[in-house]
This record gives C-alpha cells, sequence and structure tokens, in this order.
C-alpha cells in the first residue's frame, strides 16, 4: 500500500502546497486589523512569540504526524490509538462545514471580477433611481461601495429571518467557484501539485504590484504611521503606550489566536498533505520555512492594506474638508482662495462670532473632518476585503486595472485555501479501501464538490450573509481548539514523546532538540487550554448571541438578536465535531469490549 501511494513530484511542491494552503484570506483582512487593534507595531511582539511557543511546534506535530502514518487524519490518528479514530472524524467534519462557506468568497471575488472590466466601476457611483431624478435612497445614506456590496452584491435582507430566495447570479457563481475547485482536485496530487504553483506565488506578485502602486499614493504614508504607531492617549510616551498592550491579555489572545488559525492546525489538511512526502522528507525544515513564511506575508499584506487605507482615509478627509470650504465659501460669499485646509478652523471661528446666527444655521450641514476619525474605523472581514479596498481602488488611476488584480489575488487565495480544505476531507475519504474500491477518485472528488455546492446555496440567500457569519464565527474556533489539544496530548502521553522521537530519527536523521520537546509536552498544551477557557468564557459572559444586520431605512448595519433556531444551529455546528472525539473513543471502547466477550465465549 505505501509503495502505491501518490507522492509530490519534489519537496518544493510539497512547501507550495502548504504555503497555498496556510496564505490565505486571513492574511490580508485579519492581521492588519489586529495591529490596528493591538498598538500598531507593538503587536508583533506577542504575535512572534505565539509563533514559536504555539505555531510552530505545532505545524511540524502535523506534518511529521502524516508523513510517518502516511494517512489522512483519521487514519493517522487511528494508528495512534485506535481511541482516537474520533479525533479524525472531527477534522473532516470541521473541513467540511469550512468549505461549505468558505468557496462562497470566491464566488464573490468572481462576481467583482466580472463587475471589475466596467468603465466606470459599478461601485464607483450611485445608481440612479427608477425615476431617473436622482439617486437611489439607500445609497444615498450609506455610500456607493457599501450599497453594490450589500444591495448590488449580496442583495441582504433586513434580518436572518427574513431568508428570502435564491440569488440566481450568486448561485452561478458559486457554481462556477466549485467547478475551479474540482478541476484543480480532480487527479489529487498529480493536479493540486501543478495548481499551487499559481495559487502560492501569484499572490506575492499582485501584492508586489500593489505595495509600488500604494507606497506611490497621496496619503499612504498616514496609514504606515498609523499602523506602527500605538493607538490612544498621544501625550504618553511610545515605550508606555506599548507596554500597556503588551499587558492587555487580549493582546496575546488575539496573537495566539491569528497564529493557530492562520497556520490551518486541526483541519487535517496538513496532515493529507503531509501524508503524501517521502518518508525521508525533513518536515522540520518545512515547517519553520511555512510557518515564517506565513508571518512575514502577513506583515507584508499589512503594509500594502494601511498604505491604502491611507490613501482611502486621505482622499475621504479631503473631500471633507473640500465639501464644507465650498459650503462656507457660498454661505458667505467669501472670496476664493480665501478659506483653506490650514485656516478653516480659524475661519470657523471668525464667522461663528462676526455671523453667529446664519453660522448657527449652517452648522448642521457641517462636518467635523478628522483624518484620525477615518483611520480609526477598525473593519476586517469582507468589509475590508469586498468595502474598503472596492472604495480605495475606485480612485486610483486605472481602477479596472487595480481592480482585476486585487480580485485575481482574492481569488488564488482563496482556492489555495480550498485545496488544503478539500485535501482534508478527500484524503480519508481515498483512504479507506471500502470506498477507493468502489469509486474512482474522480467520481469521490466530484461528489463531495456537488454536495458543497448544493448546501452552499444556503449563503445565496438574501440572509445568506447572516448565515455566512455564523458558520464563519462559530463553526470552527472551540472545535479545532479542542481537536489540537487531543493530538498534542495523544503525541507526547499516548503515543510517547520517547517513540515519536525515534520516528523522527528515522524520517530526517536527527532527533528533536529541547526546544521541540519542551513546546510539544507543556507549552502548546498550555495555550490551546488557555485559548479555549477564554474562549468559553467569553461566550458566557457574552449572554445573548447577536449579529450585524443591514438596515436599508438607515444605510448601516444594526445590532440584532439571534433568534432560537439560530442558537441551535450554532450548538449544533460546535456539538457535530467536538462530540465526535468522545463518541469515537466510546465506540471503540464498546467494540473491543463485545470483541472480547465473543472470544471469552468461544474459549
Amino acid at each position: 500500500m505505501e509503495k502505491s501511494r501518490p507522492l509530490w513530484d519534489n519537496p518544493l511542491q510539497f512547501v507550495f502546497a502548504c504555503i497555498s494552503y496556510a496564505v490565505g484570506l486571513g492574511n490580508v483582512w485579519r492581521f492588519p486589523y489586529l495591529c490596528q487593534m493591538y498598538g500598531g507595531g507593538g503587536f508583533l511582539i506577542p504575535y512572534f512569540i505565539m509563533l514559536i511557543a504555539e505555531g510552530m511546534p505545532l505545524l511540524y506535530l502535523e506534518l511529521a504526524v502524516g508523513q510517518r502514518m502516511r494517512q489522512g487524519s483519521i487514519g493517522a490518528w487511528k494508528i495512534i490509538s485506535p481511541y482516537l479514530c474520533g479525533v479524525g472524524v472531527a477534522s473532516v467534519i470541521v473541513s467540511f462545514f469550512l468549505s461549505m462557506y468558505y468557496n462562497v468568497i470566491n464566488a464573490w471575488a468572481f462576481w467583482y471580477l466580472f463587475h471589475s472590466f466596467q468603465d466606470p466601476l459599478p461601485w464607483a457611483t450611485c445608481p440612479l433611481n427608477s425615476n431617473r431624478t436622482g439617486y437611489e435612497e439607500e445609497c444615498e445614506k450609506t455610500s456607493s461601495t457599501q450599497y453594490f456590496w450589500y444591495r448590488q452584491t449580496l442583495n441582504i435582507s433586513p434580518s436572518l429571518e427574513a431568508s428570502g430566495s435564491v440569488q440566481w447570479e450568486q448561485a452561478l457563481c458559486l457554481t462556477l467557484a466549485w467547478l475551479v475547485v474540482y478541476l484543480c482536485i480532480l487527479r489529487g496530487t498529480e493536479s493540486t501539485g501543478k495548481v499551487v504553483y499559481v495559487t502560492a506565488s501569484l499572490p506575492y506578485c499582485v501584492l508586489i504590484i500593489y505595495l509600488i502602486r500604494g507606497l506611490t499614493l497621496h496619503g499612504a504614508v498616514n496609514g504606515l504611521v498609523y499602523m506602527f504607531t500605538p493607538k490612544h492617549a498621544p501625550a504618553l510616551p511610545i515605550w508606555f503606550l506599548q507596554l500597556e498592550q503588551l499587558s492587555n491579555p487580549k493582546t496575546w489572545i488575539s496573537a495566539a489566536t491569528q497564529i493557530f488559525f492562520s497556520l490551518g492546525l486541526g483541519f487535517g489538511s496538513l496532515i493529507a498533505f503531509a501524508s503524501y512526502n517521502e518518508p525521508t522528507n525533513n518536515c522540520e525544515r518545512h515547517a519553520i520555512i511555512v510557518s515564517l513564511i506565513n508571518s512575514t506575508t502577513s506583515i507584508f499584506a499589512s503594509i500594502v492594506t494601511f498604505s491604502i487605507y491611507g490613501f482611502k482615509a486621505t482622499f475621504n478627509y479631503e473631500s471633507c474638508i473640500n465639501k464644507v470650504i465650498l459650503l462656507l465659501l457660498n454661505a458667505f460669499d467669501l472670496e476664493e482662495g480665501s478659506l483653506t485646509a490650514d485656516n478653516l478652523n480659524e475661519m470657523k471661528d471668525y464667522l461663528m462670532a462676526t455671523h453667529p446666527q446664519e453660522y448657527a444655521q449652517l452648522l448642521p450641514q457641517l462636518k467635523n473632518c478628522s483624518l484620525e476619525a477615518e483611520l480609526d474605523t477598525a473593519v476586517q472581514g469582507t468589509g475590508l476585503a469586498f468595502i474598503v479596498y472596492s472604495e480605495a481602488i475606485k480612485n486610483m488611476e486605472v481602477p479596472q486595472l487595480y481592480s482585476i488584480l486585487y480580485f485575481v489575488m482574492l481569488l488564488m487565495l482563496g482556492i489555495g485555501s480550498m485545496l488544503g480544505n478539500t485535501a482534508a476531507i478527500l484524503t480519508p475519504l481515498t483512504d479507506s479501501r471500502v470506498i477507493a474500491t468502489r469509486f474512482p477518485k474522480e467520481v469521490i472528488s466530484g461528489i463531495v464538490c456537488f454536495i458543497n455546492c448544493v448546501i452552499g446555496l444556503i449563503f445565496t440567500m438574501e440572509a445568506g450573509n447572516y448565515w455566512f457569519d455564523i458558520f464563519n464565527d462559530y463553526a470552527a474556533t472551540l472545535s479545532l481548539l479542542l481537536i489540537v489539544l487531543v493530538e498534542t496530548i495523544a503525541v507526547c502521553y499516548i503515543y510517547g514523546i520517547r517513540r515519536f522521537e525515534k520516528d523522527l530519527y528515522t524520517m530526517i536523521g536527527r532527533k528533536p532538540n529541547w526546544y521541540w520537546k519542551i513546546m510539544w509536552a507543556f507549552a502548546s498544551p498550555l495555550l490551546i487550554i488557555s485559548l479555549f477557557i477564554f474562549y468559553l468564557t467569553d461566550y458566557i459572559l457574552t449572554g445573548t448571541l447577536q449579529y450585524q444586520a443591514w438596515d436599508a431605512a438607515q444605510g448601516q448595519l444594526v445590532t440584532k438578536d439571534y433568534p432560537s433556531y439560530a442558537l441551535a444551529v450554532i450548538g449544533l455546528l460546535v456539538a457535530a465535531s467536538t462530540m465526535c472525539i468522545p463518541l469515537g473513543a466510546l465506540v471503540t471502547f464498546i467494540r473491543k469490549r463485545l470483541k472480547r466477550e465473543r472470544v471469552s465465549t468461544v474459549a
């Protein structure tokens, strides 16, 4: 069986597959947000500490397990101990949940990519109303980019209860996204191995182009300074603010969480990829390379993001200033050029003192323009990817070009992650003799993609974005922490750290040093337990779970409580995977007990 197992063409192909999987959308839309929230450049200190204490050791552990056992997640953990079969099943279920909703992001990227060929871009201005006498009322109350996202892309309902119908345009984009994924995984490592060269390298080419363009944009420096400077209390010294953020437990929790989920630990994808390695592949070196590239990419993407973010904030700030100046010039019949951005505040005070009544009438129309306020609007997730970037792109020269490049990059990042997600599901299925002998690999891949695509149509409904948020927030968080905790304990204390040392010596020619052993046996499990307790406590203290719903009348998001059936779905999402671990152990125990009883009866 070992000889017939497919292999990567070369070690570089495996590294590219891991990079393509690990470097995903979270590097672009989550890490910059965390830098913004937790002290700018000071966030890098806990981030790299968590990388050393948690990221590298756990990545190495999963790669080593996959390479040694040469099985997918179910088979690998079953070899370590029959009682751990539920760990692999839990990983497959979590990956299935992730695949169901994650490919919707690729569908949205396709939608925006197709619209990027229009001139002007469809999100550049508000559309006219039905009478063609003005702009759409909803768009006027928000912005053209938000209107395009919430109304023309999602056609979002006012609440989760108003589910609405399937949006056929989004359904077609989702079908296309799944067709592309299917073609990429059609022949297993043979086809995936070729695709990862593109999905891993092309995003870096686009990021470099965006970096060069971003740094030359007006206001880019404002964004970069904002990124690396600690927030709040500007009167205090920078070193004091850095220490203040480092003493905040949430800073460390966020750093550990970002490392954990960015590397894709616990899904079974890394174990699946490593199982196609040569038995003597140096997985230690590859674990270090992949984790460092992943973290460096996050910082690189943040520099690009904040240069774009600075341009967008500066553009909005200057537009606001110009509108105020124009309003004052017309209202008080001032000379052209008498009002500038530099003397605006002084002139406001002067006009208020000399024309108090006229100024008081005009005051409601005078916006309080602030560059800091523009930069302070922290955004992550789809809001950053599809609204903030779109708003910045529309104000660039040749916006169609930069829009096409950006959404092609999103597609490459999304498809690269999907290759890992589907590998986590398909590898245990193709490892199963019962399934593999009855169906060819292409049919198994097709069935998995078809089922995911059909279920994924839920996310193309008018309330689909709310269900997307539910799956994104709750389908994997607690489950993955429990899975990786059990994995670490299983290798160190059930399989045995000394036995694992011998396996590593057989594979790479040397035993792991004290750093790896201390991290595996003590530091990493304690960190995971801390994260697990934090999330449980956070859920309990939160009380009634809430979500952000789009209010078309106000043109903004409003907070609403989840209905009871949504809470039930959240509970099922968490239980479906976590309960596999004890149930797997229980079923194995009962089977062994019954087997012993049958043997004793025969004897």
